[in-house]
């Protein structure tokens, strides 16, 4: 048996205000199926899904997404009216260069080159 992802799925605490970060940075269209789900599709990339569960975030994301940019730094301030936060500093080494970032409910996820 072989599986397919149909959809990545956060826990949130506001699914309608996440999935409007997210279509930003991604684009697409987003849905609110319901108070507690909200989904977008971003063109080219898998359906990613809010719930909202009742726990806030404590502890770093197991996974996270890493999204090809031409310039993490740009890509970064360019996030940041809309919610996302550096975490530390733009690294560069002979793969290329990423900047770790939190969306506005603090999940992690990272602007890469190369």
């Amino acid at each position: 048996m072989r599986a397919h992802v149909q959809e990545i799925v956060f826990d949130c605490a506001d699914p309608a205000a996440l999935v409007r970060f997210w279509a930003g940075l991604l684009g697409g269209d987003p849905v609110d199926r319901s108070g507690d789900w909200s989904y977008v599709d971003p063109p080219e990339f898998v359906r990613l899904a809010f719930q909202r569960v009742p726990e806030g975030k404590s502890v770093k994301n197991r996974v996270h997404l890493d999204l090809k940019v031409a310039d993490p730094d740009r890509a970064a301030t360019e996030a940041g009216p809309a919610g996302a936060v550096r975490v530390g500093g733009l690294v560069r080494d002979e793969q290329g260069s990423f900047q770790v970032m939190r969306d506005p409910e603090g999940n992690e996820f990272c602007f890469v080159t190369g």
